[in-house]
């Protein structure tokens, strides 16, 4: 064969590569088994690139912690901006076959960070606080429920925001579970970055967050109930999710506190204990998933449960890495490439979408502030508070997108409630360190912030 040839020959190869190759369905060539595995390792390594490049950006430029600047490079990495610029690119380094590979990575990745979360819970700060955290809870969910009552019969006047023949019971309650969501695991980073894993205001803001969640994803397992899934998934959903948490919370503890005396009587984590514990986590996410709640309350419920002292440090040792580093940016990525910022096009959807992040920042910045203070809590810690539990994160990029492909909202109105999700999210670090942060590192109570991100240990009484 001439070198010409084989030159050209080599060409095509390698202009195909990220082609399917497999037989064809439906006049199109399907995927291999091998050209899943070439697009995942291509994807990974160009979002392991983009998270720290726009992460360290966020940093430097904007003041942002590394967790939002992930949660950026998802967008940008999706159609609303590589996409936008490179559609035929984007297409192919992200085609739709590919993406259940990146979503089951994806919640590994989430669901082991909450893990590791929940391994950090401060205990003895919940107990001190309970009462405090259950009023800002209870704010946290009722402001935002009573805001979406007065406004949804207006949005419902405007077409294309929610499905045409959608109920004003349903819509409400979809349109106040997005209201009253808070980004537990973005919550959870941020505290982290904050410095605040040990403090009783960080414990106080991640209790509420994880009770808004888990009462924003009921809420929508009733809405779905209606709309073809039956009164059996909003029953197994909550029953499930309690009964769940009731054992793991009594019986399940004490089932778990020999892992603890091994690792202590070893002086160290062996691979027996590992791979138990891994496979707990598992089964906990799977648990959770399979009610129909969420992984990451699975993963962020065993790691409350287990014992603590050198298991937790091993843990940290020798999972937190991978999962902060490699798996979670899969997340970000994932729900990034279900994003669309074009479509708020006009000024009358824009003057929509600002009225919705509007009731959305009184809704949960509000409502937990006065909800902090009246709980007795001085106002630079409430104002703290309020800050944090705003943020919404890809948490909420989750449950629009569950109401897009459901049918209960138009792309329309999902494009406006990413819009908040964004910059509710990004206002939640400076807000915070506006309010509270700078004062309390300038007088000791924190110290400086924490460029990389990582749960800390601590004993739990």
């Amino acid at each position: 064969m001439p070198n010409q040839t084989i030159i050209d020959s080599v060409i095509t190869t390698l202009a195909g590569i990220l082609s399917p190759h497999g037989p064809a369905v439906q006049t199109a060539n399907s995927y291999t088994p091998g050209d899943f595995s070439v697009h995942f390792f291509l994807q990974l390594a160009i979002i392991l690139v983009a998270c720290r490049v726009i992460g360290w950006l966020g940093q430097k430029l904007l003041g942002q912690p590394q967790v939002v600047g992930e949660m950026i490079a998802g967008v940008v990495l999706g159609p609303s901006l590589l996409g936008l610029l490179f559609p035929d690119f984007q297409l192919a380094l992200f085609p739709k076959e590919t993406r259940n590979v990146l979503y089951a990575g994806a919640q590994l990745g989430v669901g082991l960070y909450m893990f590791i979360v929940g391994l950090t819970l401060r205990l003895d700060h919940f107990r001190s606080k309970a009462k405090n955290a259950a009023a800002v809870s209870a704010a946290g969910i009722i402001v935002p429920f009573l805001l979406a009552f007065i406004a949804t019969p207006w949005l419902l006047q405007v077409d294309g925001l929610f499905a045409p023949a959608i109920s004003r019971v349903d819509a409400t309650l979809f349109f106040g579970a997005c209201v009253a969501l808070t980004a537990f695991p973005m919550l959870a980073r941020i505290i982290n970055e904050r410095g605040l894993a040990n403090s009783s205001l960080g414990t106080l803001s991640l209790t509420a967050g994880a009770f808004d969640d888990a009462a924003s994803w009921c809420v929508l397992a009733l809405v779905l109930a209606t709309f073809g899934g039956g009164p059996g998934v909003a029953v197994l959903a909550i029953g499930g999710a309690l009964l769940y948490a009731a054992f793991m919370l009594t019986i399940g503890r004490r089932l778990l506190a020999p892992l603890g005396r091994m690792v202590e009587a070893e002086g160290e984590m062996s691979s027996t204990v590992l791979a138990i514990t891994l496979t707990l986590f598992c089964i906990s996410a799977f648990v959770m998933d399979a009610v129909g709640i969420h992984a990451i309350f699975g993963g962020f419920l065993l790691g409350v449960c287990m014992p603590r002292g050198l298991f937790v440090t091993e843990i940290q040792r020798k999972a937190e890495p991978l999962a902060v580093v490699l798996l979670l940016p899969m997340f970000f990525t994932y729900s990034g490439l279900n994003t669309r910022l074009d479509m708020v096009n006009s000024p009358a959807l824009l003057a929509i979408a600002l009225a919705i992040l509007a009731i959305s920042i009184l809704a949960k910045f509000g409502a937990c502030w006065a909800a902090a203070r009246l709980s007795g809590e001085d106002n630079r810690t409430a104002l703290g508070i309020g800050a944090l539990m705003n943020s919404r994160g890809l948490m909420e990029l989750i449950i629009i997108n569950i109401g897009l492909q459901k049918g209960i909202i138009g792309p329309t109105l999902f494009s406006m409630l990413v819009l908040m999700a964004i910059v509710t999210t990004m206002m939640a670090g400076p807000l915070f360190e506006l309010v509270y942060g700078r004062r309390a590192r300038a007088d000791g109570e924190l110290g400086a912030l924490d460029k990389s991100p990582r749960p800390q240990a601590a004993a739990v009484a």
